[in-house]
């Protein structure tokens, strides 16, 4: 139970008495009010009793016997409490004052009270004050029940004791109530409110201004920050940065091994990162070095760096171009000296030959703080302007030099180090760098606008405020520039409250970096003219960003293709990619009758980059190409570089339109003849190869024709006395292909052999029909005019006019042979009228005449045996 919100303690004092008046004798028992309710608090002085505790006996003298069974008023009663921060003590006092029925003076009083409970944390004194014998505790025990009894002055106790009931209150205590110490975030659920039950509590305190600031704390994530880890190139293609940046420190590869030996720190989502602990330096070779550095250009990295030991520290080089041998002039250099960042530009006389600006100095606090920091450096000669994080520095000391005179030596660009070739007995690296480098970039010929640079440092992730506009007036709120730190001032505690359950975490990335971000909120309040006022704690929390679904990339398409040479040999050359396609899937729950059920579902995001590799041998330029053309990169942020290796497409953009680039390379040979096939394999990636897609192998197979020449077929060798057949054959010239796609080998066999089968049983019922001599020419007569079928056969025979191989004849034998073969083309007008029967496509009453022809000659079969007639044959 509570008054006005306040938890009390609850007396009840039970009692009965009885009265009988006379003299001094001490009869009666004391008699206690019924009922009693008070309050008791952990942090308050005084304790309410409510009615007052009071006690009354018979015994009293005669005014106030005469006033029995009447409860007369009494002072207000208190518990009084006495504060320690030792002990804590607490004491409850009620001015107890107990009245006796007694009617002398001596056994009318009350003497004395007792806490009948034992082992409890409470003492009562002789006066009726209660007090606590300990430190309460809210969170240990609440409430607790106490027995007290009271004795009047002749030691008699009071018929029943009193329950008494304590409530413990917690302290109030000035501060923020109603926040969890944890707050889940799912990615991709864009703005998530912190503290959607938070307010302060101000015990009841007049206040006159509040702030609070709330901080995101995210130094651990990444770079700072929960970035977009991209590689460089993507990311200035992404911000709309003009083309033509050197990355100095790309990830190592076959074509930039040059940074293979330097140290990386790993377990940062793939955003690359370079350690360098005073020991390890790059030379970049001579063919990635810019060469056409002019009054203008840009440098760019991201850095981390801390104080240097000593009192004065060396150089620690990022970045220097010196000379490579001979002598140790240093040409241009950015390097930390005593956490001062310092440029060097050293021009020579070709250039200018008067005493100009050479060495710019900044001191900031960002260059030794240990944190990641964007620093660009725009030059402009002879101005040249600093941004770290976005923000314009101008350098506070600048040093005028000569220029350096022109020589033949060469230069030697460096990374981590500066090289000295000169002037030494043995050529090394000196002027180490202590600290981590990511993104180190040169872009000659322009500077970098401030829109770009504000894009390439942004954080994906921050503090944000839900419905700005149902805030109150006097509510006034303002961020950092990376929107970490967000500060809310207002008049009223109700606005500060509602202002402070619209602040909300929000993470703009598809995949973000999962793990925890601390939460730090700072209050200070102000009171109406008082020097102290209450101090409100800091509070601090966490964002637990969970892990993303892993998106698994796939890329599927024809694997093998089958192109003729002269495909390859076009202007257009071949499309190895032409039925490509590029899907995504995550791993999604839902729940169905209480179980979690996995899915698959399809997502779409972007990719950064592909790369199409040669398997095999390497190109050769002289005779073979793989290339895109430019108009297919046209209104995407795309870009491609190709080598002897492969091609590369890069650039954060959609997969469908890296599907529609990929299907545009072409693949040329202009000279295929010793080419038999060509391999290649294609794979992509997202967030610099954090997420990869499946190895894609593709093999082109190079079909070469020879000219058409004569074949010999022994099996399918007409006989002198056989005419041949013309069967409709497609020829397929070195050119066919443009017409359509070769006929495979197997089309050809299949052919080839129906073709000789066809002969052969043409052949076998011809020598059939030949040594039929039975038979009467009115059989002969009967059978319909060959030539008619003969025109509506499919069958296309012709008379070869073969000459005679038997060589000079007598005349008898000629006359037999003219006879024979008269017979000959006798039995051949049978044969063909029985043929049409079966190839013959014309109408149905040739086909009648066809059947009743091939049943008389199925007759003539079965009157006897064949006989050969030795006389018209020859074998």
């Amino acid at each position: 139970m509570h008054i006005l919100g306040v938890p009390f303690a609850l007396l009840w004092l039970l009692s009965g008495s009885s009265c009988a008046l006379g003299g001094k004798v001490n009869k009666h028992k004391p008699w206690i009010e019924t009922s009693y309710h008070g309050v008791i608090t952990e942090n308050m002085d005084t304790v309410l009793l409510d009615p007052p505790l009071v006690a009354l006996d018979k015994d009293a003298p005669v005014p106030y016997a005469e006033r029995e069974h009447f409860f007369s008023p009494c002072n207000r009663t208190t518990l009084q409490t006495n504060k320690k921060e030792e002990k804590r003590k607490e004491r409850v006092n009620p001015f107890v004052e107990a009245w006796d029925q007694d009617c002398s003076p001596q056994y009318s009083q009350i003497c004395n009270y007792e806490i009948v409970t034992g082992g409890t944390p409470f003492a009562i004194d002789r006066n009726g004050n209660i007090r606590n014998t300990e430190r309460l505790s809210y969170e240990k025990q609440q409430s607790y029940r106490i027995m007290v009894s009271a004795f009047d002055c002749g030691q008699k106790k009071a018929k029943e004791d009193v329950a008494v009931h304590i409530e413990v209150k917690p302290v109030c205590k000035p501060g923020w109530q109603g926040w969890n110490k944890r707050v889940d975030y799912e990615p991709g659920t864009g703005s998530k409110q912190l503290f959607p039950k938070m307010h302060l509590e101000t015990c009841g305190g007049p206040l006159s201004g509040v702030k609070a600031m709330v901080e995101l704390q995210t130094n651990h994530i990444g770079k700072g920050c929960d970035r977009e880890t991209y590689s460089e190139k993507s990311l200035q293609k992404l911000c709309g940065a003009a083309s033509g940046s050197t990355d100095l420190l790309p990830a190592p590869s076959p074509a930039t091994n040059w940074t293979a030996s330097l140290l990386t720190d790993s377990g940062r989502e793939s955003d690359l990162i370079y350690r360098f602990d005073g020991r390890q330096a790059a030379n970049v070779p001579d063919h990635v070095v810019p060469q056409n550095l002019t009054d203008q250009f840009t440098v760019a990295t991201w850095m981390k760096h801390g104080p240097s030991p000593g009192l004065r520290a060396e150089k620690e080089t990022i970045l220097c171009n010196s000379d490579k041998t001979e002598m140790n002039r240093h040409h241009y250099s950015l390097y930390v000296h005593n956490c001062r960042l310092v440029f060097l530009l050293r021009r020579d006389f070709t250039q200018i030959d008067t005493f100009r600006p050479a060495e710019f100095h900044w001191k900031l606090e960002q260059i030794c703080d240990k944190e990641w920091h964007y620093y660009v450096i725009n030059v402009e000669f002879p101005a040249v302007t600093l941004f770290v994080d976005g923000v314009t520095y101008e350098p506070y000391l600048v040093t005028d030099d000569w220029p350096i005179h022109s020589s033949k030596i060469d230069t030697q660009l460096t990374v981590g180090a500066c090289w000295q070739g000169g002037e030494v007995a043995t050529p090394r690296f000196t002027q180490y760098f202590h600290g981590s480098l990511s993104g180190l970039t040169i872009r000659p010929g322009r500077i970098e606008t401030q829109k770009v640079i504000s894009c390439l440092q942004a954080c994906k992730e921050g503090l944000d405020i839900n419905s700005l506009e149902s805030l109150a007036k006097d509510i006034k709120f303002h961020f950092n520039p990376a929107q970490s730190v967000l500060v809310v001032e207002g008049e009223d505690v109700d606005s500060i409250n509602t202002a402070m359950t619209k602040v909300s975490y929000i993470n703009s990335r598809q995949f973000p970096t999962p793990g925890l971000r601390r939460l730090h909120i700072s209050t200070s309040v102000q009171c109406f003219g008082e020097d102290t006022c209450i101090s409100i704690p800091d509070i601090k929390a966490v964002v637990m960003v969970l892990p993303p679904s892993e998106p698994r990339i796939t890329i599927s398409g024809s694997k093998q293709l089958v192109r003729p040479a002269s495909a390859l040999r076009s202007p257009l050359g071949v499309a190895p990619f032409k039925e490509l396609r590029i899907t995504s899937t995550v791993m999604k729950g839902d729940s169905f009758g209480g179980f979690r059920r996995p899915g698959v579902m399809e997502v779409m995001h972007n990719l950064d980059y592909c790369d199409v590799l040669v398997i095999g041998d390497e190109l050769e330029p002289e005779r073979e190409s793989l290339e895109i053309q430019h108009s297919a990169l046209l209104g995407k942020h795309l870009d491609a570089t190709n080598s002897t290796s492969g091609i590369s497409i890069y650039g954060v953009d959609s997969m469908a339109h890296y599907e529609q680039v990929l299907r545009q390379l072409r693949y040329r040979n202009w000279r295929p003849a010793s080419l038999t096939e060509r391999r290649f394999r294609l794979t992509c990636s997202e967030l610099n190869g954090r997420y990869t897609s499946n190895e894609f192998n593709l093999e082109i197979s190079v079909l070469h024709h020879t000219a058409p020449m004569e074949h010999v077929n022994h099996m399918a060798a007409q006989s002198q006395y056989m005419r041949p057949v013309h069967h409709p054959l497609m020829i397929h010239t070195p050119n066919s292909h443009m017409s359509g796609p070769a006929p495979p080998a197997a089309t050809v066999v299949i052919v080839v052999c129906i073709a000789a089968l066809v002969i052969i049983v043409v052949i076998g019922i011809y020598r059939i029909h030949a040594t039929h001599q039975e038979g009467s020419r009115e059989e002969e007569d009967e059978i319909k005019d060959p030539e008619s079928d003969w025109e509506g056969s499919g069958l296309n025979i012709t008379v070869n006019p073969m000459e005679d191989m038997r060589g000079p004849q007598a005349p008898g034998e000629a006359a037999r042979g003219e006879e024979c073969e008269e017979e000959d083309e006798e039995d051949d007008a049978e044969l063909v009228g029985g043929m049409t029967i079966v190839e013959s496509d014309s109408s149905d009453e040739d086909e009648e005449e066809g059947n009743k022809g091939r049943e008389e000659v199925n007759g003539r079969k079965q009157k006897g045996k064949p006989e050969w007639d030795s006389s018209c044959g020859t074998y």
